[in-house]
């Protein structure tokens, strides 16, 4: 297609660049965002470039954070002794959408997948193992989801956990998910329920021997 405006087609050109959006939809909402008052468009950037120039980790949990600490680690309410384990901020966010749990997370920053190139080393797993041992965590609850990927990375941590920090209760949730769900994509009661049903995460008798 051939626009009317190179500014136009480079606007469809970055929106594309996003996950979901195909030409149609990009051209659409340049469009929109031509008509809109100016006001409202240059807000809508602002936003973006704070996204990405103030943003940064938690320091304790690695959630997304303006600050040092995250706004559920700040929280004074939540429940330091139970820590959940998730993947990445989609899954935490899909968790605090249930409403079920109160107490604090840890982000890993992915799951292991040699086939991607993504080994251990490159999740938040020794700072977990670290933060057990400084924090009165009496339970982690292994909330990664029930792909391949998910299992592997769930025992591998478990195996770290039992071996290194054994007074650490270890829980997953209910397999009311279905095999091979993301938790970003359950409902809120589904999720709720497996929080409520989850159930003691075990490995092997042989377990402690690590590779």
């Amino acid at each position: 297609m051939e626009f009317p405006s190179k500014r136009i087609a480079k606007a469809v050109e970055e929106l594309t660049r996003l996950p979901g959006i195909g030409p149609k939809t990009a051209l659409r909402l340049a469009l929109y965002l031509l008509r809109v008052p100016e006001q409202q468009a240059v807000a809508l950037g602002q936003s973006l470039i704070d996204l990405r120039t103030h943003t940064r980790s938690c320091r304790r949990c690695f959630n997304v954070s303006d600050e040092e600490l995250c706004r559920i680690c700040a929280n004074p309410s939540r429940r330091e002794e139970t820590v959940c384990l998730v993947a990445d901020l989609r899954d935490l966010l899909a968790i605090e959408r249930a409403g079920m749990f109160r107490g604090l997370y840890h982000v890993l920053g992915g799951l292991i997948s040699p086939l991607d190139g993504i080994g251990p080393d490159r999740l938040q797993i020794d700072s977990l193992l670290v933060r057990l041992a400084r924090e009165p965590v009496e339970e982690l609850i292994l909330a990664l989801g029930s792909s391949p990927e998910a299992d592997t990375t769930a025992f591998y941590v478990a195996r770290r956990v039992e071996a290194e920090r054994p007074t650490v209760r270890l829980s997953h949730l209910a397999r009311g998910l279905p095999a091979g769900a993301e938790l970003e994509y359950a409902d809120e009661l589904t999720l709720a329920q497996s929080f409520q049903l989850r159930t003691p995460y075990t490995t092997s008798p042989h377990s402690n021997d690590l590779p």
